[in-house]
């Protein structure tokens, strides 16, 4: 499992100008199952999306991001070892 830390480093309205895109792919993502949650960060510099899959397929799939590609945000992908979760996410975990 990876967190997908999104950073924008252009101004919002181009972020903005990019979101119909990244929504259509974080949709894909949530289709596909490889997505478990996404989100903005508070405040909004960026976002998070927790993945499951090796860091270097995360990335793979990160670095298509619209925002990315666009040239809008930077991604880090922290890979981890989910050792806890509510019982409700456990299954998610698998």
């Amino acid at each position: 499992m990876c967190a997908v830390v999104l950073s924008y480093v252009r101004p919002l309205d181009e972020v903005d100008a990019l979101m119909p895109a990244h929504v259509a792919w974080l949709e894909a993502g949530f289709a596909e199952g490889a997505f478990l949650v996404a989100g903005r960060r508070d405040p909004r510099t960026g976002g998070v999306i927790l993945m499951r899959g090796t860091a270097d397929d995360v990335a793979a799939a990160a670095a298509t991001d619209p925002f990315v590609t666009g040239g809008v945000a930077t991604v880090e992908v922290i890979a981890f070892n989910a050792s806890f979760a509510q019982p409700d996410l456990a299954g998610l975990l698998a």
